[in-house]
């Protein structure tokens, strides 16, 4: 029952992470180009602040950390697009020290559930599971790279491949660990992503030569 509640918790999460890939995927189609829209960073961070909480009660480090790359990613795209000091006071507080605040929690309070993590799971697999939420999220960090030389939310073509890369190793962790929350989350993007990298090329191509596209793209 308590791993019910805990998959619960993480399957909204992946909720709020597939509505923002399909919300950016259909926006995108509309405009014939590949956008980066407020909600998409809002539905990002809720999903994320879930998604720290439940690697947390899942004691996977692999989780957390992966969201941790990202997480003020999107603060910074919500700061960017004048979103961020729209939200009260409190709650950004509460969103900011967030991150930091479970991982402490973690390290203090689980460390025998810890313990049973490494007698379960190899560190040949929880380092493979690691540095695929890392490739996974440094896609967000060549997106933050990308976006602060034009001072503007872009997500350029870098960003979707290393998204289909980061995507594969992750749903490969997932297969073993035999986490349907993983497998769900990475298995439902490979066709926002692939056809985000798709409009994007397309950008890329048209652009060539160029200055800088809306989209972001040369």
């Amino acid at each position: 029952m308590e791993n019910l509640w805990i998959y619960g918790l993480g399957l909204i999460a992946q909720l709020f992470f597939s509505a923002r890939m399909i919300v950016q995927w259909v926006m995108s189609e509309r405009s014939k180009k590949v956008v980066s829209p407020v909600i998409y960073w809002q539905l990002s961070l809720i999903a994320s602040f879930l998604y720290v909480f439940y690697g947390w009660l899942r004691v996977d480090f692999a989780i957390i950390l992966g969201q941790l790359f990202s997480y003020y990613i999107y603060i910074w795209n919500l700061n960017v697009q004048n979103r961020w000091k729209g939200i009260n006071y409190a709650l950004r507080i509460l969103l900011f020290l967030t991150p930091p605040v479970v991982i402490t929690l973690l390290a203090v309070t689980e460390i025998e559930a810890i313990e049973r993590l490494w007698l379960d799971v190899s560190f040949g697999l929880l380092l493979f599971g690691s540095v695929g939420q890392i490739i996974f999220a440094f896609r967000f960090i060549y997106q933050w790279w990308y976006s602060r030389r034009f001072n503007q939310s872009i997500l350029p073509v870098g960003f979707w491949i290393l998204g289909i890369i980061g995507s594969i190793s992750i749903l490969i962790y997932g297969i073993i660990r035999r986490d349907p929350i993983l497998i769900l989350g990475q298995g439902a993007g490979f066709i926002t992503y692939s056809r985000n990298l798709y409009l994007g090329r397309r950008g890329w191509r048209s652009g060539k030569g160029g200055k800088v596209r809306n989209d972001g793209m040369y």
